[in-house]
């Protein structure tokens, strides 16, 4: 196919965004060669994530439509640009939104994921270039989306965006790595570098909230607290008593219901629960109000509070002077965990296979390409964690 196909456009089919909020559409599009420094990767399956929903509804910049979403997938190599050595036709790869050029002095640097040669943004364009490889059948052109647009059967990705895997690695595991599960385990790992023994706190309990308790619970937290409002005894409910995640299974210790605090704030809760504050507290939801929370129930001396949920372009944080001089706490941010594609991912990838690293217990479901906007209705109602989308099946 690649021999037949390379250095000429490809017809096929993508789930295409032609409004805010309304249902994707499914229908044939076309895919440019890729140019020097990109990859053309044929998509093997995709999952959903939040962010897609967040952007999908997003009616005012960075939105843009008409625009191909998705960034969480898996793909296989079917052609590549010139100056492309990295990778060749046929390798498995991970299409992933953060840029690795391995050249910059932040990507040489262990201290920092954030690309300077490539800076991360919300663009509708290919990073090099800033133009589009995808038209409509009248050549209308279609925007990317974070680098990746995986909402297509073809795709065209720059290789500081691409991360080879090994073949054998299961792919409706290997594409949760290129967004949700190592952003949520990166937190843990990497941005806070939680300790063994250490008290963690997590707010929201959706897939990157529920990666950050795996993550903990792999640097040996004693103590994962995780705070929700849609627990039900030691289950959270998916706004459906028709599926019950045991939250146990993914390391938390101890339930905190934002319904069943009475007068009392949850981070008050925590912070009597602790006895002070937890070492490390995750805001994984994206609401400037759970920040403020976050970081209230933070220990004062060396806690920690990363932020990790995306929140409405233009979102404000407010806090006094006082309290950040006289707390000791420390506010960060992380994006995507800060973990570095290229190197961290693979070990990410290992410790799966090796089976230290439960992924499994995040699909919730798979559907077919076509069923996109299923997958989107069943994430939009609390139904499913993750939903991985097949493109042959």
């Amino acid at each position: 196919m690649a021999g037949e196909t390379r250095g000429k456009p490809i017809r096929c089919r993508a789930a295409v965004c032609w409004k805010a909020g309304e249902p994707l559409v499914m229908e044939e599009v076309m895919v440019a060669p890729p140019l020097a420094g990109e990859v053309r990767i044929r998509i093997i399956c995709t999952s959903l994530c939040h962010s897609d929903i967040t952007f999908w509804k997003l009616k005012d910049p960075p939105s843009c439509v008409p625009r191909i979403l998705g960034h969480e997938a898996v793909g296989v190599v079917e052609s590549v640009g010139e100056n492309v050595s990295e990778v060749t036709e046929g390798d498995i790869v991970l299409p992933i939104f953060m840029p690795d050029c391995g050249q910059c002095t932040d990507c040489k640097s262990e201290k920092s994921n954030l690309c300077s040669k490539f800076p991360f943004r919300i663009s509708p364009w290919m990073p090099r270039y800033e133009s589009s490889r995808f038209t409509t059948l009248k050549g209308e052109v279609l925007y990317h989306f974070l680098f990746v647009s995986s909402f297509s059967e073809y795709t065209v990705v720059d290789i500081a965006n691409i991360t080879k895997i090994d073949p054998a690695i299961p792919p409706n595991r290997a594409c949760l790595f290129s967004c949700g599960v190592s952003t949520g385990v990166g937190a843990a790992w990497k941005t806070a570098n939680v300790e063994k023994g250490s008290t963690v706190a997590i707010f929201g309990l959706g897939a990157i909230g529920l990666a950050v308790a795996e993550g903990a619970r792999l640097c040996g937290a004693s103590r994962i607290i995780g705070a929700s409002e849609k627990f039900q005894n030691n289950f959270i409910c998916l706004n459906t008593l028709e599926r019950l995640l045991d939250v146990e299974k993914f390391g938390i210790t101890d339930f905190v219901n934002s319904g069943n605090c009475g007068d009392k704030p949850v981070s008050q809760v925590i912070v009597e629960m602790t006895e002070g504050g937890a070492d490390y507290c995750f805001e994984c939801v994206g609401l400037a109000s759970l920040v403020d929370e976050a970081f209230a129930c933070c220990r004062k001396g060396w806690g920690k509070t990363i932020v990790l949920g995306v929140d409405k372009p233009g979102s404000m944080l407010k806090f006094s002077s006082f309290e950040i001089l006289h707390s000791g706490k420390s506010l960060m941010g992380s994006l995507y965990g800060s973990i570095k594609p290229k190197s961290d991912v693979p070990v990410l990838l290992k410790r799966y296979m090796d089976k230290e690293l439960d992924v499994d217990k995040f699909v919730t479901h798979e559907l077919k390409f076509e069923d996109i906007n299923k997958a989107f209705d069943l994430l939009i109602e609390g139904k499913s964690l993750r939903c991985v989308l097949w493109m042959d099946k």
